[in-house]
């Protein structure tokens, strides 16, 4: 019986990190593109305040749907 309960507690603890650092990962990878990308100061600023502060959980996915600039999803396009 204490060997269940240990590894239930092994298996809780594993869980508790990946939903931690996971998402936290994610939100430092995605600060760098914000970083990178071609927009004006002011707007790095507001994107990193919405995806940091305002909507932790919304906010990265907001960003990589409306954020983005075009040339950065599509690759730059050339006219013929």
């Amino acid at each position: 019986m204490s060997a269940d309960r240990n590894r239930g507690c092994g298996t809780t603890g594993c869980l508790i990190l990946v939903c931690l650092f996971v998402p936290i990962v994610g939100h430092i990878i995605l600060t760098f593109m914000i970083l990178d990308d071609d927009l004006t100061t002011t707007e790095k600023v507001l994107w990193l305040v919405i995806v940091w502060g305002l909507l932790p959980v919304i906010g990265p996915l907001l960003y990589l749907l409306l954020g983005q600039r075009k040339n950065r999803l599509f690759g730059p396009r050339n006219a013929y």
